[in-house]
């Protein structure tokens, strides 16, 4: 970095530290990353153990991944600030933390009530460590290509902590019980956290003191948390159900609560004028869309592996390697495209390559297909679904200033939690509609079907990134 350029970087906030700091830091916070994507899989595979070892009734069993759900996404823009107010290293280490204690206890359930307790405990602690593991990325490294390539590392990291959650939550669960999937978050949440106090840079000092705006904090999140509710609860309960609409009326009061608040606050959680950062709504709006399409596939696979092919859950872990490693490399060629064309042009070519990979997976979506029948499709799909992840997290923290990059990432990360719970909800309802009829072949159908509807959503997103600025 020349001079001039240190000089600009430092009015911007931004302070460089040494390259083999900021390698060991990116390490660290791609292991994290890691471990939060792993955690995604790894207890779907145990779920069948779980029910059995500890009395859930069918109907009860979903809440192992509910409380998880709904707690994170509800936490998500809380963390993101109390990151940029208390620290993004100190909220990184405590979210380690969190994490490490919930899944011990989690492993240590000896009741439903209370595993779903330890599993909520677990989605705060992925609300507070998302955002601060990518704020984190957005403060040590500079907006361009040394960040495009951070996120790239990152988000590799996450597409390969996909795949060993599915082949360890097999593995696990069949040589040690469902206990195992919850005890090795243990240890590797501890070893990040005690190594983040060393290699990781301290905090900065800020030139002023900063309010936390409390109010805003707990309505935001009470609105939050009442609404991924509706969104997980709603498919599962009825749209009608009194709990439902209670919560959703609950929640839009919240919400209006929270926006009242912020406008009259001289220290807001979020800023309203990051609402005119174009870069950061398009990012936001895209991970919706990328959440609610890109990141559904994995389910319609899993069922489909199982329910129509017959896999085992090994097998079904070992049938994800492949578009796994097909998202990892779509992120490296996203941070090489971000680096050569702007970042509207990347997300552009991700989009057109996700579409067409995600038409030609149900062609391996037929009873008595072959796994090599849907591979081309996964492959295509998974690249694609790689280069959009790198370009909407590099528009995400686009324009932001130090000081909002928390939040930024909060909300940018919100959006993502959101999409997903609307998206398989409602991608289950249209395959399960396309279903004529009890049989492997009906369940087929409804597959295919669903897969074609998310790959027409994804021209939504195709459609946002046009909104993006044509010059970097």
């Amino acid at each position: 970095m020349s001079q001039n350029q240190h000089y600009q970087a430092a009015a911007a906030g931004f302070v460089p530290a040494k390259p083999r700091a900021l390698g060991w830091s990116l390490a660290l916070l791609a292991m994290a990353q890691l471990i939060y994507s792993l955690d995604i899989n790894i207890v779907f595979v145990a779920l069948p153990e779980i029910g059995r070892g500890l009395g859930f009734s069918q109907q009860t069993l979903q809440w192992v991944v509910s409380a998880y759900t709904i707690f994170c996404g509800g936490f998500l823009l809380l963390g993101g600030r109390t990151a940029d107010v208390i620290g993004q290293k100190r909220m990184f280490i405590f979210a380690l933390f969190l994490y490490s204690v919930s899944s011990a206890l989690g492993g240590l359930s000896w009741s439903p009530v209370m595993i779903i307790a330890a599993r909520a405990v677990q989605g705060i602690g992925a609300a507070f460590l998302f955002p601060a593991t990518l704020s984190l990325i957005n403060r040590l490294f500079e907006e361009g290509p040394r960040r495009n390539r951070a996120l790239a590392v990152w988000g590799g990291a996450g597409a390969s902590g996909l795949t060993i959650g599915s082949l360890l939550g097999g593995s696990l669960t069949q040589a040690f019980g469902w206990e195992a999937v919850f005890y090795v978050n243990v240890p590797l949440a501890g070893f990040v956290a005690i190594a983040a106090l060393f290699l990781i840079p301290a905090d900065e000092k800020r030139s002023q003191k900063r309010s936390f705006d409390l109010p805003g904090a707990v309505t935001v999140t009470a609105g939050s948390t009442l609404l991924v509710y509706v969104l997980v609860q709603g498919p599962e309960m009825g749209w009608g159900a009194p709990s439902v609409v209670i919560c959703a009326v609950l929640c839009i009061l919240f919400l209006v609560l929270f926006a009242i608040i912020e406008n009259r606050t001289r220290d807001p959680l979020m800023s309203m004028r990051l609402f005119r950062n174009r870069s950061l709504i398009a990012g936001m709006t895209i991970t919706f869309v990328f959440m609610g399409t890109f990141g559904a596939l994995p389910y319609f696979l899993t069922t489909l592996f199982q329910n129509v092919h017959g896999y085992s859950a090994l097998q079904t872990g070992l049938a994800f390697l492949v578009p796994s490693v097909a998202i990892a490399l779509g992120t490296q060629a996203g941070e090489r495209l971000a680096n050569r064309l702007t970042t509207r042009s990347t997300l552009v070519t991700g989009f057109v390559i996700g579409i067409a990979g995600t038409c030609l997976i149900p062609l391996g979506a037929y009873v008595g297909s072959s796994y090599l029948q849907i591979v081309p499709g996964i492959v295509v799909s998974g690249i694609g679904q790689g280069i959009v992840w790198t370009g909407m997290w590099i528009a995400a923290s686009s324009g932001v200033t130090q000081s909002d990059q928390g939040v930024a990432s909060g909300m940018a990360s919100t959006t993502l939690n959101i999409g997903n719970a609307i998206g398989i909800a409602f991608l289950i309802a249209v395959a399960g509609s396309a279903a004529e009829g009890p049989s492997i072949a009906a369940f087929a159908a409804g597959e295919r079907f669903a897969i074609y509807i998310a790959a027409l959503i994804m021209i939504a997103g195709l459609a946002v990134t046009l909104s993006l600025p044509k010059k970097q």
